[in-house]
């Protein structure tokens, strides 16, 4: 057994709790990773509040990098010390994973809101190895501790002369918005483009946007330091939804044509609205904001058909991690994607008040060092 440190969630919206913990060896096709830091994402907050059916206790985190400890007898993948971000789980048998399309995996909700490997088994028991078990494999992985197991199928291997400790957040929520505008919505130079919500999802796809040529690229939200920040990094025009329309605004910007794509990153329905009512004539809306199960939001159906806008589901970015993730640290690493902009770090013991700045829009994407920090993640 592998002893070990990790925030566990043990009553809907109760905070984290540091606990010692203890993981098993790895099974035939598991990685067991040293975590050297996990980004924080909104979808950790959704599972501690239950708005998805996390079985609790839990042990949450997706956004997990670090080095890798031990593997399985049959992993090929990767090795003893190298350098992995971990990513959401999928089957890899699948009709749709077989296709490339591992994040419409038919098994997605299970082997990734589960809490537990696919045989209904964890790899994690709290205290030590006579605790009680606890619900694991959080998007294959449940990182928000300092060793977490993951799956031959959801580490990336990625190069070693970029801090490991700032990679976790490609793995999800960076990934998601970069990959919304590269891989599923494949905006070409030229075309103009909306994002409404101008958090780490959204910032990610104005950064993938500008670097795509994609002109004029336009920035909605109601936090004035989130719209600087958009500016910064490749928008020519941002919009406060708080002061001004932000459909007409939107109109206005494009000469009343309306925008040829948006991007709804909030996961609120009256915003997914404006974000289909900004389009113009074949327009298309991708959705990757996370709203409770059970949502549902009222369209204008004559505002759909008669223009031809498409409204399209968009998750993960629609990446192969293993092909995706790499790319995206190769443009970090030639300063064409400098989503550093975006972090602010936390400890472990300090992961309560990264979930609270988060929640209250003070930082964009939290990230939680478990132990030592960048010194210690750039001599792994």
């Amino acid at each position: 057994m592998q002893q070990a440190r990790a925030a566990v969630v043990r009553q809907s919206g109760a905070p984290f709790a540091i606990e010692p913990i203890a993981l098993e060896e790895p099974r035939d096709t598991e990685v067991l990773v040293r975590v050297v830091a996990t980004g924080m994402c909104h979808t950790d907050m959704v599972a501690r509040d239950q708005q998805y059916p996390v079985p609790l206790p839990v042990v949450l985190g997706h956004e997990g990098a670090g080095v890798v400890e031990r593997v399985g007898r049959a992993v090929t993948k990767v090795a003893p010390g190298d350098h992995v971000v971990l990513t959401f789980a999928s089957c890899g048998v699948c009709d749709l994973c077989q296709q490339g399309r591992p994040t419409y995996c038919r098994d997605f909700f299970a082997r990734n809101f589960g809490g537990t490997r696919p045989d209904g088994s964890t790899a994690t028991r709290a205290g030590d190895a006579q605790g009680g078990a606890l619900h694991d494999h959080f998007f294959g992985q449940s990182s928000f501790g300092t060793f977490a197991m993951a799956s031959e199928r959801n580490v990336v291997k990625v190069r070693t002369d970029v801090p490991l400790e700032l990679l976790g957040p490609l793995g999800c929520g960076i990934q998601t918005g970069a990959g919304a505008v590269l891989n599923a919505l494949r905006i070409p130079a030229g075309a103009s483009f909306v994002v409404f919500g101008a958090g780490a999802v959204g910032l990610s796809a104005v950064m993938a946007a500008h670097l795509s040529g994609v002109t004029p690229i336009i920035a909605v939200d109601t936090k004035p330091n989130r719209l600087a920040l958009a500016k910064e990094l490749g928008a020519a025009h941002v919009i406060n939804g708080a002061e001004e329309d932000a459909v007409a605004a939107v109109k206005r910007l494009t000469g009343d044509r309306g925008a040829d794509y948006s991007l709804e990153c909030t996961g609120v329905t009256k915003v997914l609205r404006q974000a289909v009512e900004s389009l113009g004539i074949r327009g298309t809306c991708g959705i990757v904001g996370a709203a409770p199960l059970g949502a549902e939001v009222a369209l204008d159906i004559n505002d759909i058909m008669v223009p031809g806008k498409t409204v399209m589901g968009i998750i993960e970015g629609d990446s192969v991690p293993d092909v995706f993730i790499p790319r995206l640290v190769d443009l970090y690493a030639a300063g064409r994607f400098p989503f550093d902009k975006l972090v602010r770090w936390y400890t472990l013991d300090t992961i309560n008040e990264a979930a609270h700045d988060s929640e209250r829009g003070e930082t964009l994407k939290p990230i939680v060092r478990m132990s030592g920090g960048a010194a210690e993640a750039r001599a792994a």
